[in-house]
C-alpha cells in the first residue's frame, strides 16, 4: 500500500508566507512522489499548492482534503474531495495520513500538527519555514509535551524522515 504523506502548512492569504518556504514545499511535494507517495493536504493555495505543483512534476498522486467545494481546489489538485466540513476538515488530513509534514503555518496547521500526535501519527517540522512550525522547534509551544516530533533541516531532510517512519 502506498503511503499517504498530509502537508500541512500557510494557506495563500498568509502575510509571512515567503517564497523560500513556497519552494521548500514544492521541493517536498517533488520528494514525496519520486518516494512513491501519496500527497494529501487541504487542497488550496500556499503550501498545499506549491506542495501539489511538485508532486504533479514528478507525476505524483495530490489529494484535496477541501473545506466545502470541489471549485476551492488549487490546479495540481488531482483527486479534489469536498466536505463541507470548513475548517473541522484538518480532522481528516491528519487522520488520513501515515505521516504529516509541516511547514510554516498558523493556527490551521497547528490545529493539523495537534489532531496529528493526538492520533499518533508521525509529524516532521520543516525547520526555518516560520509561523507554528518554528515556533515548535524553538519550543515556545508545547515544551512540556509528552510526544515529541522530528525536526527537518531541509526538503529532502523532511521527506527522508517521513518515509523512514513509515518504513518501521
Amino acid at each position: 500500500m502506498r503511503t499517504l504523506v498530509a502537508v500541512v502548512g500557510s494557506d495563500a492569504d498568509d502575510a509571512r508566507l515567503s517564497p523560500r518556504t513556497l519552494t521548500v514545499a514544492e521541493e517536498i511535494g517533488g520528494g514525496i512522489a519520486r518516494h512513491g507517495g501519496i500527497l494529501v493536504c487541504g487542497g488550496r493555495g500556499g503550501v498545499m499548492e506549491a506542495a501539489c505543483k511538485g508532486a504533479r512534476a514528478h507525476h505524483g498522486v495530490t489529494v484535496g482534503i477541501l473545506p466545502e467545494a470541489k471549485e476551492e481546489a488549487n490546479e495540481f489538485v488531482d483527486i479534489p474531495l469536498p466536505t463541507g466540513l470548513g475548517m473541522r476538515r484538518n480532522f481528516i488530513v491528519a487522520y488520513a495520513a501515515d505521516v504529516v509534514i509541516a511547514i510554516g503555518g498558523r493556527w490551521g496547521t497547528l490545529s493539523e500538527i495537534s489532531f496529528a500526535m493526538i492520533f499518533q501519527r508521525p509529524v516532521v517540522l520543516v525547520e526555518g519555514t516560520g509561523g507554528c512550525v518554528d515556533e515548535l522547534v524553538r519550543g515556545n509551544l508545547m515544551k512540556e509535551s509528552e510526544m515529541r516530533w522530528i525536526v527537518a533541516h531541509s526538503s529532502e531532510d523532511a521527506v527522508e524522515k517521513a518515509f523512514f517512519c513509515c518504513s518501521k
